[in-house]
């Protein structure tokens, strides 16, 4: 790593958040400037950066504000308030990573762009929606959604209802090129906050957005490919990827490669919810690229370049 490299970086919308009993604005800021810490230190490496995050719980506190509000204000679809969180959440990050630049003493230049993901509209999860979003409803509340707003809505173990969603796959990102001149010109770039926009294209050319999730280490992973980055980094709550995780027999990786990778995934190691897309994104990568890609929590992004933490991900 001694040389300048472009390194992707997605980081999940959990971790702006460290204390799910105090959620707060300043609160969501503190958590954005610690990780912008651990970046700041690989610009001052010399690397170029770019940075993808997760929006899941910002997501569900405006579906949250909306449905308390929608007595007196209209709703808000899905893929604005995926452009509502990749501006706030872009906001805080910029701010962060200014602050703690200028402690360094140097200010280099940060831009998010509002990003949106073209997605397949005959993508098969449009018809077997099973993404859960938003808080728990009572089955009152999700008869009438499903009624007036068109809302697939599933009962969730006995907990409630929750509404479903489709999670098609990301196929390419339309403002890339945008990324890439700012990228190429040393800006520091935040994009496909949330996985992006979703998106369709129609035949004439004309772009329409999607109520749909897309995965944002899916598009973080597609992000990194179309700009051949040398590197890819997913941040997430452990420093390792582990085997039988939580258990007696845990055991941590350090290096491995493609083949382990899906030995691994196939032995079921990996959960669905957590892990597991993680883990996907990185092989899809290091598959298409060749290049090495890494899997950490935020305060080791830094030393898992240089000092032995993380688990590498190798063709």
């Amino acid at each position: 790593m001694d040389t300048s490299k472009l390194i992707v970086i997605a980081i999940g919308g959990n971790s702006l958040i460290e204390d799910s009993k105090h959620v707060s604005v300043s609160s969501q800021y503190e958590a954005a400037r610690k990780t912008a810490h651990h970046i700041v230190r690989l610009v001052k490496a010399g690397h170029r950066v770019v940075i993808a995050h997760g929006n899941g719980p910002q997501v569900g506190f405006i579906l949250l504000r909306a449905e308390y509000s929608k007595s007196i204000l209209h709703t808000v679809p899905l893929d604005s308030c995926v452009a509502d969180t990749q501006g706030a959440i872009g906001y805080q990050l910029q701010m962060a990573l200014h602050n703690e630049f200028a402690k360094e003493g140097i200010l280099p230049q940060v831009a998010t762009i509002v990003t949106q993901v073209e997605v397949d509209p005959n993508d098969k999860s449009f018809h077997n929606p099973t993404k859960p979003i938003g808080s728990f409803m009572s089955k009152e509340d999700a008869d009438s959604h499903r009624i007036h707003d068109g809302w697939d809505v599933v009962e969730d173990s006995g907990r409630g209802y929750r509404r479903v969603v489709a999670s098609p796959k990301p196929v390419s990102i339309v403002e890339l090129d945008t990324v890439r001149t700012l990228v190429d010109n040393n800006v520091i770039v935040i994009a496909a906050g949330g996985g992006g926009i979703p998106v369709v294209r129609h035949e004439d050319g004309s772009l329409e957005g999607r109520e749909a999730v897309i995965d944002k280490d899916l598009a973080a992973a597609l992000m990194a490919k179309e700009l051949k980055a040398d590197l890819f980094v997913i941040s997430t709550a452990v420093e390792k990827v582990c085997l039988n995780f939580g258990k007696p027999e845990q055991k941590e990786l350090d290096t491995i490669d493609l083949a382990e990778c899906q030995k691994y995934v196939d032995e079921g190691h990996f959960a669905p919810g957590s892990m597991l897309p993680k883990v996907l994104a990185m092989m899809d990568f290091v598959k298409s690229t060749g290049n090495v890609g890494l899997i950490t929590n935020p305060e080791n992004i830094y030393g898992a370049l240089y000092e032995g933490k993380g688990t590498k991900i190798v063709k």
